[in-house]
């Protein structure tokens, strides 16, 4: 007798868990949907005319040779 009610005590705390589990999962996916993964980050954007500086012309300076380094 004690062995079944462990055994069906056992099984609602498990179902118990499974449904929190579930619930737990279906409000985070409500969560990310609500967010706009298109706009970039808040901090990422710059006021007009502050884009990335131009490359200098170090880049035109380095000569490619055949040989290592």
């Amino acid at each position: 007798m004690e062995t079944l009610i462990a055994l069906a005590t056992l099984t609602l705390l498990i179902a118990l868990g499974t449904r929190l589990i579930h619930r737990l999962n279906a409000q985070h996916d409500a969560r990310i949907a609500a967010h706009h993964y298109a706009e970039p980050f808040p901090a990422i954007r710059r006021p007009p005319g502050h884009s990335h500086p131009a490359p200098t012309g170090q880049a035109s300076r380095r000569r490619i040779t055949g040989t290592w380094p």
